[in-house]
């Protein structure tokens, strides 16, 4: 489900997701899916890890399509028990609506810490280029796009409080 697009955000994102299957399916709520459902839960969560927006997915009218369903009407009629397991957030730099799932968001925000703890202690230096995980860190919290970055002041802020756009032109620099 990588999006043929490849843009560098997306080579950039955490490719890998650490998954705990009794999390996902010891939960009620994924319990009460119908098969189809369960198959449609997980691969909305896989695409909104490697979303342009790691962790979202827009609510665009094109859900049906990442969840794999056979049709949009199948779908609209079948995707309640499935949606109800994400959160909708109104975005507030380009209007759109987003859905995400709480518990991945923790857990991509942990793992991203994780990588730059690492990434930091394997290193002896850090250069210009590179963020160092203090940065994360200490941004984590931040609402998201309640802020304008100068440089880029159309695009919205990533969950750890970077802009998008400056964060994209790191990547490929670091890349």
């Amino acid at each position: 489900m990588i999006p043929a697009s490849g843009n560098i955000r997306q080579s950039q994102s955490l490719p890998w997701l650490p998954f705990d299957v009794r999390s996902i399916t010891w939960n009620p709520g994924y319990q009460a899916l119908k098969d189809y459902q369960q198959a449609w839960f997980l691969n909305l969560l896989f695409a909104s890890w490697i979303s342009e927006r790691p962790g979202y997915l827009p609510d665009d009218g094109q859900l049906w399509r990442l969840a794999n369903a056979r049709t949009r009407q199948f779908f609209d009629k079948e995707c309640e028990p499935v949606l109800h397991m994400f959160e909708r957030e109104g975005s507030t730099t380009d209007g759109a609506v987003w859905i995400y799932n709480r518990s991945l968001l923790k857990l991509y925000d942990e793992q991203v810490l994780k990588f730059h703890r690492k990434k930091r202690k394997s290193s002896k230096s850090t250069n210009d280029i590179q963020t160092s995980y203090l940065d994360f860190e200490g941004t984590l919290k931040k609402e998201n796009g309640r802020e304008r970055c100068a440089i880029h002041p159309q695009s919205g802020l990533t969950e750890w409080g970077t802009c998008w756009g400056c964060y994209r032109e790191n990547s490929a620099q670091a890349g």
